[in-house]
Parts: structure tokens; C-alpha cells; sequence
């Protein structure tokens, strides 16, 4: 039985991760914070299921600030493949805590490495960079060799640690892939992201909930995918012969206002009635032109996207509708 840990495995990508890894037979290992609550997290119906967790699932505590807690897990499970996907992911937050979003996310990156680097039997190492890394490249769309050009605290902190996985391929033969995620999406995303913040809205107003919804720029564009396809990419690239970056998009563009009309129909509701802008939502820098060739990833993972960006936002929409009117 193929061992795995996943650091973030309460995130929404380490959920989905997790359970994919079950279907296919792995025995499942996860660095989960202390304050992280198990009983509200998108593990729960794995935590309570007792042919699971403690047979198939262990959950270990472990702080990407704290390398002794990280060092213990490691070296306790000796897993095959490591799945490296947590660290602080709000990108407007990291301009708010800059610090800690870059020790989190840039310098908890390279302690896992050092630490691989030190084990006698070394796993395969994933690491879920960003598309933020490109920041407001020159070209369209980006592929593996498109420059990082990083304008935000996030993107910055991801930047260096994709630079690390790399050396560390490099120098000294890790099988480490970099894994560059375009923004990818499922009914458990965070309530802090603009998607699910959208998709509950529209869902609580048709309910009588909520009157209004604030935005910030809606002319804002992304490469938006789904995120069980993207988990299955991940899979996918430390199971390739070799190890590569690839690039995980749909390579194709949507807007914020397209969430926003998408989301408002799927309820039967005129966005324009309650949709309001609020300039204090504004970023200080908003990266642009932000799409992806997943090219690569096609050609030698076999990787496809399943789900399109209008399934998937009617999907997150109705889902948040079946939650309210059940709370």
C-alpha cells in the first residue's frame, strides 16, 4: 500500500486529494495545524468514518513554522510521495501580513525540503505553486518557461519557493515537481475567496438572507478550472517517469463579473439589483493576463479538464443554496 502525506489536507485541494488517494489505495497521512477544528473541516465525513480514519487515514500535528513537529512527522510515516499544498493562500491578505504569509509559504516550502534531504529513503515531492508567480507576464498564456514576474506579497512568497523545489531537483536529484495551479474552484472553497463569496450571496438572496453584495473590480479576469480536476494533475505528475513543472489551467479566460451573472441566473436573479461596488475591495496591485497552457500537462500526464467554468459556478451556487435553506 502506497504511503502519502499531505501537508493542508483540511484545504479544499487536500480534501479532495485525500480522497482520491483512498480510492486508489494509498494509506493517507496529513500535517494538520492545532487550531485547525476537524469537526468542521472538509475532512469530516472521513473523521468520523471509522473504517477509515485510524485505518487508512492519519492526521498528525505538525506547523510550518515549527520544523521539530515537521521533522517528527516526517521521519514517523516515511511516506512515498509528499503532497505539499499548505501555506498562507489569501492573496489579498498577504498584503496585510506580508511576513508571515513569506514564512509560511516560501521559507516552511524550503524547511521541507531540507528535511527530505536528510531522509534515507526520499519521497516524491509535490509542491502546489501559483499562477501568481507570473504576475503581469509578457506573454499569453504562460507555460513552464514564461518568466516570474511576481507583483504581490503571495506571489512573491510562492516564487521563491518554486525556485527551491527546482534547485533541489536540480542539484541535488530530488524528484520534486512544481506544480503551477491556476485558480481552480469547488463548492469548498474558502468563504474568503471571491468565488464562493459570490456563489453564497446570490444563494442567501434568493433565500431572503441578504440584500446586497459588495465587490471590488469585476472586470477582473482568471483562468478558472475545477479543483478535483487540478488534485488529479497533482496525482498524475509524481506518477510520470520524470519529474516536471507543468502547468495545471483551463487556458481559458472568465471574468469576475462572469461569476457574478453566472451565479445571480442559476438563482433566477437580476445581478444588477443587487450587486454594489465598494472601492475599499480594491487590491493595491492586481496581477493581469493571467492564462495558462496546460499543454504540457496534456501531453504527458494525459491531464484533462472535466468540468466547465459554467458547471462549476451554477454547481457552487446551488450547493450554498441547498446549505442555507437546510442551516
Amino acid at each position: 500500500m502506497p504511503r502519502a502525506l499531505i501537508t493542508g489536507i483540511t484545504g479544499q485541494d487536500g480534501s479532495y486529494l485525500t480522497e482520491l488517494l483512498l480510492e486508489k489505495g494509498y494509506e493517507v497521512h496529513g500535517m494538520v495545524r492545532r487550531t485547525s477544528s476537524l469537526e468542521r473541516s472538509r475532512l469530516v465525513h472521513l473523521y468520523r468514518d471509522s473504517k477509515i480514519y485510524g485505518q487508512r487515514l492519519f492526521l498528525h500535528y505538525a506547523d510550518l513554522d515549527d520544523p521539530t513537529t515537521m521533522r517528527r512527522v516526517l521521519m514517523t510515516v516515511e511516506p512515498d510521495e509528499l503532497y505539499h499544498l499548505a501555506g498562507q493562500s489569501h492573496v489579498g491578505l498577504s498584503f496585510e501580513i506580508p511576513e508571515s504569509t513569506c514564512d509560511l509559504t516560501a521559507m516552511g516550502t524550503l524547511r521541507l525540503l531540507e528535511m527530505v534531504q536528510d531522509m534515507r529513503k526520499k519521497p516524491r515531492f509535490f509542491h502546489a505553486a501559483s499562477s501568481e508567480i507570473f504576475g503581469q507576464p509578457a506573454q499569453m498564456p504562460q507555460d513552464e518557461n514564461t518568466p516570474f514576474a511576481p507583483v504581490n506579497p503571495y506571489g512573491c512568497a510562492k516564487t521563491f519557493a518554486a525556485h527551491m523545489v527546482t534547485i533541489y531537483r536540480k542539484t541535488f536529484g530530488h524528484f520534486a515537481v512544481n506544480g503551477i495551479m491556476y485558480n481552480h474552484e469547488s463548492p469548498r472553497r474558502g468563504e474568503n475567496f471571491v468565488t464562493r463569496k459570490i456563489c453564497r450571496a446570490a444563494a442567501a438572496i434568493q433565500l431572503g438572507q441578504q440584500k446586497d453584495l459588495l465587490l471590488g473590480d469585476t472586470s477582473a479576469k482568471r483562468d478558472w478550472g475545477y479543483a478535483p480536476d487540478y488534485v488529479r494533475g497533482m496525482w498524475l505528475s509524481l506518477q510520470h517517469a520524470t519529474a516536471e513543472d507543468y502547468i495545471f489551467a483551463t487556458g481559458k479566460l472568465h471574468s469576475v463579473q462572469d461569476v457574478v451573472e453566472t451565479a445571480f441566473a442559476a438563482m433566477n436573479l437580476d445581478w444588477r439589483q443587487h450587486v454594489r461596488k465598494d472601492n475599499r475591495l480594491l487590491r493595491p496591485a492586481e496581477p493581469q493576463r493571467l492564462q495558462g497552457n496546460p499543454a504540457k500537462a496534456r501531453r504527458l500526464l494525459n491531464w484533462e479538464v472535466s468540468v466547465t467554468f459554467k458547471q462549476m459556478i451554477e454547481d457552487m451556487t446551488k450547493t450554498e443554496h441547498a446549505q442555507l435553506a437546510g442551516a
